[in-house]
């Protein structure tokens, strides 16, 4: 008797803390779970757009969150604790959507917006922008650049 009462207790809190987890779903086009809260701490795990993390608590800015079996930080402003639609839902008949478009209408921007913000501008050099953003650059570059010009990490 005292076996199943200890089993049903068990159950129970592990059902309450399920109900209770909150889920956030990664909202830029790709991010990493760190092994800190802080950025250019080692990387634990890469997540893309629209993954879903269980969110375990709260500290500072960043989120302490799961992710398969890794457990470690994401800063809040790459999640939203609402669900973003899958890519596929934006589909329609004879046309698509690509997933770095559903990133930017996940972030406020859409194809619209951006033409919308070309013609208000049309001096801009949009190519520039999409020339930089296709650079990459890793965490240990961007660290060491932010030492060297005794800048502060956000």
């Amino acid at each position: 008797m005292m076996k199943k009462v200890i089993l049903l207790s068990l159950i129970l809190t592990f059902a309450a803390t399920a109900l209770l987890a909150e889920t956030v779903t990664v909202i830029t086009k790709e991010n990493a779970i760190r092994e800190y809260a802080r950025f250019f701490a080692p990387v634990k795990a890469n997540v893309r757009y629209n993954d879903r993390l269980e969110a375990l608590s709260m500290e500072g800015d960043w989120y302490k969150v799961k992710y398969g079996p890794s457990i470690g930080y994401i800063h809040r402003s790459a999640v939203e604790k609402r669900a973003v639609a899958a890519p596929a839902s934006y589909s329609r008949k004879g046309s698509s959507v690509s997933e770095s478009e559903a990133a930017l209408a996940g972030k406020g921007f859409n194809p619209q917006v951006e033409a919308s913000y070309k013609r208000q501008h049309p001096d801009m050099k949009f190519h520039l922008v999409d020339s930089i953003e296709r650079y990459p650059v890793a965490d240990r570059d961007i660290e060491r650049f932010i030492v060297a010009g005794g800048l502060r990490q956000p």
